[in-house]
């Protein structure tokens, strides 16, 4: 069977090194490909793909897109209005949404602390997706700092589709501070400037998405604060994704080890 990552750019993904090393572990002889696939071109290479095609793996832009080009949708993909799983089953393609477990098996992990007052950097789909997983934590309130708030009018109705119903407000990246018990990155390192940075230091839980480059200005701000990094987020997201994809439990440890040991070897 064959599964793959695809997004532009793909070059830097550690998915495969994950579900590689998730199928070595196993026994299973499956192939698992990162394919460039830029906006707009989900469904012809969807629609091109033959038979022993079982899962897919779908990051930045392709996440909504994704969600439009499936026969059907889990619940969770469609509260976040974004997948970044597709699976193949009898009837076709099955859109689902492994990064809001996962963001949540993530911060579970690294803090039992409760998490009540949470910012997020940026307003894009993973925004969505870390959101959600915000409110299924027991996030009561939360703080968007975009560019600009047009951007963010989705990730704002698919926190409006979570039944806690959390308080939400939107704000500026470029001056507002962030506030509560964690803040959530998910833009570019490049976009972390030091002045946001530093808008960012009374918060005690530091959670970036990116795992490359790493570590992020945020992530090295972090001081003795919890740090959750991409890394955490990539393995619990794709340790789901290898359950929907085979059937069988995932390897997580296997998984995890292979991960830090390539971006050890990369830096």
């Amino acid at each position: 069977m064959r599964c793959a990552v695809l997004g532009d750019p793909i070059a830097h993904s550690l998915s495969p090194v994950l579900h590689r090393a998730g199928y070595a572990a196993t026994g299973l002889e499956w192939e698992y490909d990162a394919v460039r696939v830029p906006a707009g071109g989900l469904a012809a290479y969807v629609g091109g793909l033959a038979d022993d095609w079982r899962g897919l793996s779908v990051t930045a832009p392709l996440k909504r897109e994704a969600l439009d080009h499936a026969e059907t949708a889990s619940a969770t993909a469609e509260r976040a209005g974004a997948a970044n799983t597709m699976v193949r089953d009898g009837s076709g393609w099955v859109a689902d949404n492994t990064d809001v477990p996962g963001a949540v098996g993530a911060l579970q992990e690294r803090t039992a602390e409760p998490l009540v007052v949470a910012t997020i950097l940026g307003g894009g789909a993973t925004a969505a997706s870390t959101a959600l997983a915000l409110c299924d934590l027991g996030v009561g309130s939360l703080t968007l700092l975009v560019r600009s708030p047009d951007r963010a009018a989705e990730t704002l109705a698919a926190i409006d589709r979570h039944p806690a119903s959390p308080a939400v407000r939107v704000g500026s990246l470029a001056a507002d501070r962030a506030v509560g018990d964690v803040v959530v990155s998910t833009i570019p390192a490049a976009a972390q400037t030091p002045d946001l940075v530093a808008r960012c230091a009374d918060v005690s839980v530091v959670f970036d998405v990116l795992y490359d480059p790493w570590p992020t200005p945020l992530a090295a701000s972090a001081g003795g604060r919890v740090l959750v990094g991409g890394l955490d987020l990539l393995v619990h997201q794709a340790a789901l994704q290898f359950e929907l994809f085979t059937g069988r439990a995932a390897p997580l440890d296997a998984m995890r080890k292979a991960g830090v040991r390539t971006l050890e070897e990369r830096s």
